[in-house]
C-alpha cells in the first residue's frame, strides 16, 4: 500500500468511533491524513465540541510534518519549546503537540498517513487512534 484510499480511511474512522464507544468515551472527531498531509477522511460525533476538527487536523498534521506520532512530538516541545512554536508557525499553525496523532504505516513500515483524533483527554483520543489503524491491518506510530 502506498496510499491511503478513502474505502479504508472510512473503516479507520469508524472503528476509532467504536473504540470511543467501547471505552464510554466523550464525542470524537477522527481525522485521517494521507501521506502528504491531506484530508481522506473526517467524522465528527454528535455532541462533540467546537473545534475538534482543527485540534484533530493539527496532532495529525504534525504527526505527518515531522514523521512523528504527537506523543513525541510533546516530549520535544517539553525540551524545545521555541522550536516548536517557530515549526507550529512555519507550518501553518496546523500542529497540536499532544497525544492523538498516530502516524499510519504500512506492513513493511512505509508511511501512508496519519490519524487525528480529539474529544476526549489526549491519551484516550491516541488509544482510539490506535484502534481505529490496528483495526484495517496497519500499523500505528505514537512516537
Amino acid at each position: 500500500m502506498t496510499a491511503l484510499p478513502l474505502d479504508v480511511a472510512r473503516q479507520i474512522v469508524t472503528a476509532a468511533r467504536a473504540a470511543g464507544r467501547e471505552h464510554g468515551l466523550k464525542p470524537l472527531t477522527v481525522v485521517v491524513l494521507d501521506a502528504g498531509g491531506h484530508v481522506v477522511a473526517v467524522e465528527r460525533e454528535d455532541g462533540a465540541s467546537t473545534k475538534r476538527f482543527e485540534i484533530a487536523f493539527g496532532k495529525a498534521h504534525g504527526a505527518v510534518a515531522f514523521g512523528l506520532g504527537s506523543r513525541a512530538l510533546m516530549a520535544r516541545a517539553e525540551q524545545q519549546p521555541y522550536f516548536i512554536a517557530a515549526a507550529t508557525s512555519a507550518i501553518g499553525g496546523a500542529l497540536v503537540p499532544v497525544p492523538g496523532g498516530v502516524l499510519v504505516r504500512s506492513a513493511d513500515g512505509e508511511l501512508v498517513g496519519a490519524v487525528g483524533v480529539s474529544g476526549d483527554t489526549s491519551d484516550n483520543d491516541e488509544l482510539a487512534a490506535v484502534a481505529g489503524i490496528e483495526a484495517v491491518g496497519l500499523s500505528p506510530q505514537t512516537g
